[in-house]
């Protein structure tokens, strides 16, 4: 199994419990280095928009479900 940085985990958790949505699954696509956050199983989404920090924002009647992050692997927390 691949060594993993558990303080970058830690890091994340208060991020995380900010966030207003108790459920969120991810996967990342490293060959199109994008990153898909879905906040409701199964999504419809019904709508998107793109915001001028190249997230995707998708959304199903008006509620937000889920968020695509473009060129995620270039994106750095700011401290």
């Amino acid at each position: 199994m691949a060594q993993i940085e558990l303080d970058n985990i830690v890091h994340v958790v208060p991020e995380l419990l900010s966030l207003p949505f108790k459920r969120i699954w991810y996967s990342y696509d490293q060959e199109a280095d994008v990153l898909y956050l879905n906040f409701k199983k199964p999504s419809h989404a019904d709508d998107s928009e793109l915001t001028d920090d190249d997230l995707i924002v998708r959304y199903e009647k008006g509620e937000i479900v889920g968020v695509t992050v473009l060129h995620a692997s270039k994106r750095r927390a700011t401290p």
